[in-house]
């Protein structure tokens, strides 16, 4: 007879982007601070901005590289 072991670990990780995010809301929610919620959910946008950035520049670099082997 085969037994079978079910003692599986689950581990979770939580980003600092969204725990800086639930700071800030909880912040802003009990008048601590009075930032725009721009800023307060920064910490969501300005990473998705950064890898929007970085895209655009390996498109960029790739462009050029296609422009200049077509010479």
């Amino acid at each position: 007879m085969s037994r079978i072991n079910n003692n599986s670990t689950v581990t979770t990780s939580f980003p600092i982007a969204s725990i800086l995010t639930i700071v800030f809301v909880v912040l802003k929610l009990t008048n601590v601070i009075s930032w725009s919620w721009w800023w307060v959910l920064s910490p969501l946008w300005i990473p998705l901005g950064l890898i929007f950035v970085l895209f655009v520049v390996i498109f960029i670099f790739l462009f050029v590289e296609t422009l200049v082997g077509l010479r």
